[in-house]
């Protein structure tokens, strides 16, 4: 398995990629396309395909900084689910000796309870700060999320570090 760092929207792949992007989050967890067409252009954000083989499956967005590593989004196609992909990915980045953040939605149903036992069975742990993710779109509220973090816990001082990154720096762009 392999990630593909793509870094313009010429990729060929960049098409197949929003599509499944499209289908795997709610249109509020969604970044406009002017947002992501900018994003693309810092060096700090990681669009990165995910392959096994030459055998798209999956991606992970993801913002890397000298303290930690920020997944905003990470998705697996429908079809390659339930095949390790998604724990293989998360391993390449935990390979970097960084924190890993990411958020979830609180486990209320089948499909988010499932989906926090999968990132505690990688070893994430959750955080007990309340979270709010800024909105993704003009007029919309933000949402609370689940803060997870490995290979622990985070500090009051990084979280709140995080937190102003998340929001000057990742959402500065988020809609016009």
């Amino acid at each position: 398995m392999q990630l593909e760092r793509l870094e313009n929207l010429n990729h060929p792949m960049y098409d197949k990629a929003m599509e499944l992007y499209k289908i795997s989050f709610p249109v509020h967890e969604q970044r406009e396309p002017y947002s992501q067409e900018e994003i693309l252009k810092d060096k700090s954000y990681h669009f990165d395909l995910i392959y096994d083989e030459k055998v798209f499956v999956g991606l992970i967005l993801y913002w890397e900084t000298e303290d930690y590593i920020y997944v905003e989004h990470f998705c697996i196609l429908p079809e390659a689910r339930n095949r390790r992909y998604g724990a293989r990915a998360l391993d390449f980045l935990i390979e970097k000796g960084k924190v890993v953040i990411l958020e979830i939605d609180p486990p209320i149903d089948e499909q988010s309870t499932r989906r926090k036992g999968f990132y505690e069975r990688c070893e994430f742990v959750e955080n007990s700060y309340v979270h709010i993710h800024p909105p993704y779109h003009r007029g919309n509220q933000g949402h609370e999320l689940i803060l997870m973090t490995f290979p622990k816990e985070i500090s009051t001082g990084m979280y709140e570090s995080f937190r102003e990154y998340l929001e000057y720096r990742i959402m500065e762009n988020a809609f016009v």
